[in-house]
């Protein structure tokens, strides 16, 4: 908790949750009650199952109760629109749907989000700001991103091993007034044990990202932006252009002039390229389904701590239009990733033994 307070520039720190989902359950249970009405991003705008609708077994709906409404989106710029959404709340308001809470964040997460832009009305409203902050955290850590508790967030909720290169597992990190209720809703609220070798894991974490954080951060971001430009270079249809492709350690691929992201998800696995299929905007509208939408999302995190860099960018680029975009047997192309991937076994940005560690982490005998 003392490392990431540290990390994190924080007042408080919860530790406890086992997962991401769980963090936000942890938020959910502490500042809101079943029937209550939140909002966040929809899915194929980048949003996560766990703020998701019943009718979509999201979380916050099936798990919690909890009625939910979307930011109003900016597809032209990737983000949510600031007027739009004062607008939808201030109609929920009026139709007695008042949300108490707005969860920013998501999983498609290109570009930061206006909480600076919006904390001041949402608070003058009575609501909420949490920041599911699980696939960019690391680069909050690292100081690259953007800093959501300074810029209003109540709460931010994070997983601890995605672009924060821990265990498996989550924290709620907050302002020390609301350290009681968020402790409660943690412990007895949705976790009875909190898996105490990942709070272990998670120490090792937050001490190293204290080490290397910042430089891994840039690093991811620089590659990320690399990876776009090269992809794009090749052919790919990669999404936000007009604004530079990502300010994150994530890329977004338009697909459906070649097929759809299931199916081609499944092609690059083959070629030992994991990628994740996407729900992009308009896929709901053109009647695609999370299973076969018309996306991909690329990330960065992991080649870069095996330390690949912008060179490599370009050759996972050229690896991956082969299979998209040519049609490339997926058995050759494997055999050029495996060539591709020979060079870098190590892991980077970490302590090389366990010994450094300690100067963050004392052990007692």
């Amino acid at each position: 908790m003392d490392l990431a307070r540290q990390l994190f520039e924080a007042q408080f720190v919860d530790v406890r949750p086992v997962s991401g989902v769980c963090a936000n359950l942890t938020v959910y249970s502490a500042f809101t009650d079943p029937g209550d009405t939140m909002m966040a991003l929809a899915i194929p705008n980048g949003g996560h199952i766990s703020t998701g609708r019943k009718e979509f077994n999201g979380t916050a709906g099936l798990v919690h109760g909890l009625n939910v409404e979307y930011f109003a989106f900016d597809r032209d710029n990737w983000n949510i629109d600031v007027d739009k959404t004062k607008e939808k709340i201030k109609k929920l308001i009026s139709e007695n749907k008042r949300p108490k809470l707005v969860m920013f964040g998501g999983s498609l997460f290109l570009f930061p989000h206006p909480v600076r832009e919006l904390s001041d009305f949402l608070k003058s409203e009575n609501i909420f700001v949490c920041y599911d902050a699980a696939h960019v955290a690391g680069l909050i850590a690292g100081k690259q991103f953007q800093k959501p508790l300074s810029e209003g967030a109540d709460a931010m909720t994070l997983s601890t091993h995605k672009t924060l290169f821990g265990p498996q597992g989550g924290a709620v990190i907050s302002w020390e007034k609301y350290s009681e209720k968020i402790k409660a809703a943690a412990f007895p609220g949705t976790a009875s044990n909190h898996h105490l070798q990942n709070v272990a894991g998670k120490a090792i974490a937050f001490a190293e990202f204290l080490e290397f954080g910042e430089r891994y951060a840039s690093q991811v971001i620089a590659n990320a932006r690399a990876l776009a430009d090269a992809l794009s270079e090749e052919g790919v249809d990669v999404l936000a252009s007009n604004l530079g492709f990502t300010k994150s350690h994530q890329v977004a691929i338009d697909v459906t002039k070649y097929g759809d992201g299931g199916t081609l998800e499944k092609e690059l696995e083959r070629a030992n390229i994991i990628v994740n299929r996407q729900l992009i905007p308009g896929d709901v509208k053109a009647g695609r389904h999370y299973m076969h939408p018309g996306g991909l999302r690329v990330g960065t995190s992991e080649v870069t701590r095996l330390g690949m860099g912008p060179s490599e960018m370009k050759e996972i680029a050229r690896l991956m239009a082969r299979v998209i975009m040519k049609k490339s047997s997926t058995t050759e192309v494997r055999e050029d990733v495996i060539e591709l991937r020979r060079a870098f076994q190590k892991v980077q940005y970490a302590f090389e033994t366990a010994l450094p560690a300690y100067k963050y982490v004392k052990v007692r005998s």
